[in-house]
């Protein structure tokens, strides 16, 4: 059952509160606009992120048996637009193009562009490139972004290296991922295709640039949904406009039941919501599993040994602690993606001791192997780098002595053999051993920022309530953003949620 607020408009707004299923609901309106009949080919689904718009066509083709040729509009708005608007892909500006005007300029102006996520752009973008685009997004002057921001360096830098690069773009014919938007919102309503149905998920985070392309799918479709939550809008720092979300004309819906957040959980996350003082208020159902909430002093309380776990934090830094007590205690775990056993580590320990029992390893095992052991002691000099052995050979232990300048033996452990691993690492693998952790498995513990868990969930969420300087500083004009970075934290919990006391409570988030 959803809780219906309807009215004849062609826009409708689909809320789903944490855990509701809201991706199931919109491929429930892709069934029922498949079974009326309508073509793949004239629905639209538009994702935020890169990674959301391929499971979206992942669970479509899957659900309902076809190919993703068929869907050919499920993607990112980046996407959308570059498709359509004539641009080429040697036309759009690459990492080099940014070192190149970086060098003649005299400024490092190397930027990520392996990513057309609004999020990721923004996040990993050169802090000078970042700030422009930002500008550009928000639809406000450069000066006044600049204004906003706290950075450091030089106004008539910004400005010097933004005439610049749009300078260099119109000498070489080049784009960017902004530029497409703002070339799909200038003509896109000469060549935008007609659809029956169209989907804009994550609505609560489209930037006002992101929402003038809905604007123009608006009147390129017969029915458009914007689905998202604005209690969980927390990318307002990457430019994203909740205040557009809220305040759609139409209808809307409510997605009523969760199926994530617990019993116990849930009555304080709607406490937190309710502090929100602009928001669209909205009911929905706890699961019927009570779980529980525990106030902790610190991690060192929490058995970590089963079950999902996500360690939450409003700053990266608060978790140093965290990682420091998952590392003593041997335990497996990934902080903002990246595991505390790097692959290649990994692939050399378990490489090694598949040697040791007569087995026989890929050549880019080997590789990873000599790369943490010492020239003349371990490996004979020149044979460092296995020069002559491709990644998809395959060689034993005999073969790497006789041939591959090996001098390490089978009589040698891993930390034996590979003696130039640092003696941190080496304690850490040796309690990960001891405990019994498998080091090359997927990490059950994952450390993140708030902002970086939105959209996942884990059994258990360990919660830090401190407050950076800067965030505290930021909630004295805008409390509402703090409110939902938090409400996010508390609802990515299945079962458990743990709430670290904090340091110093004069600065810390109440719950």
């Amino acid at each position: 059952m959803v809780l219906s607020y309807l009215m004849d408009t062609k826009i409708f707004r689909i809320y789903g509160p944490p855990g509701t299923g809201k991706t199931t609901a919109l491929l429930n309106k892709v069934d029922e606009a498949l079974t009326a009949g309508v073509n793949p080919a004239h629905i639209g689904y538009f994702a935020f992120t890169r990674q959301a718009a391929n499971e979206a066509i992942d669970r479509a083709c899957q659900r309902f048996n076809l190919e993703k040729t068929q869907l050919p509009w499920f993607r990112t708005l980046h996407s959308f637009a570059l498709k359509l608007s004539g641009i080429r892909q040697e036309q759009i500006m690459q990492s080099e193009h940014y070192k190149e005007l970086g060098y003649a300029l005299g400024y490092d102006l190397v930027t990520d562009t392996s990513t057309e996520d609004a999020f990721d752009l923004n996040k990993n973008n050169n802090p000078i490139i970042g700030l422009i685009n930002l500008a550009r997004l928000r639809k406000v002057d450069l000066r006044q972004q600049y204004n906003d921001s706290n950075m450091n360096i030089p106004w008539s830098t910004i400005k010097y290296v933004s005439d610049s690069m749009n300078e260099y773009k119109n000498r070489f014919n080049l784009y960017d991922f902004t530029d497409m938007l703002e070339v799909f919102v200038r003509d896109g309503a000469d060549f935008c295709p007609r659809l029956a149905i169209t989907f804009i998920d994550e609505a609560q985070d489209l930037s006002p640039l992101q929402w003038d392309v809905a604007h123009v799918l608006e009147q390129h479709s017969d029915r458009i949904y914007c689905a998202g939550d604005d209690d969980q809008a927390i990318y307002r720092w990457a430019g994203a406009d909740v205040e557009h979300f809220i305040g759609l004309n139409g209808g809307y819906e409510v997605l009523e039941q969760s199926y994530r957040v617990p019993a116990t959980v849930h009555p304080l996350a709607e406490g937190i919501a309710k502090r929100i003082a602009r928001r669209v208020p909205k009911t929905y159902l706890p699961r019927k599993d009570p779980g529980s909430v525990q106030r902790i002093p610190s991690t060192s309380y929490i058995d970590f040994s089963e079950g999902s776990w996500l360690v939450l934090a409003q700053a990266g830094y608060f978790l140093d602690a965290a990682t420091q007590d998952l590392k003593s205690r041997g335990y497996l775990y990934s902080r903002n993606g990246r595991r505390s056993i790097s692959e290649k580590l990994s692939e050399a320990i378990n490489g090694w001791e598949q040697l040791r029992k007569g087995r026989s390893i890929t050549g880019e095992a080997a590789r990873a192997i000599y790369s943490y052991m010492s020239v003349n002691d371990r490996v004979k000099r020149g044979f460092k780098k296995l020069p002559t052995l491709d990644d998809d050979d395959t060689v034993t232990l005999d073969v790497l002595q006789k041939d591959h300048g090996l001098l390490a033996t089978d009589e040698m452990i891993w930390h034996e053999a590979m003696d130039k691993l640092p003696s941190g690492e080496r304690a850490y693998i040796t309690a990960l051993l001891r405990r019994g952790e498998k080091f090359n498995a997927i990490p059950r513990i994952a450390l993140s920022t708030i902002h970086g868990s939105k959209g996942g969930e884990a059994d258990n969420v360990v919660l830090y309530t401190d407050l950076s300087p800067a965030a505290q500083k930021a909630s004295e004009t805008a409390p509402d953003d703090l409110h939902r970075v938090f409400y996010v934290g508390v609802t990515r919990t299945k079962k458990n949620l743990y709430l670290v006391e904090p340091d110093d409570t004069m600065r810390s988030y109440w719950i």
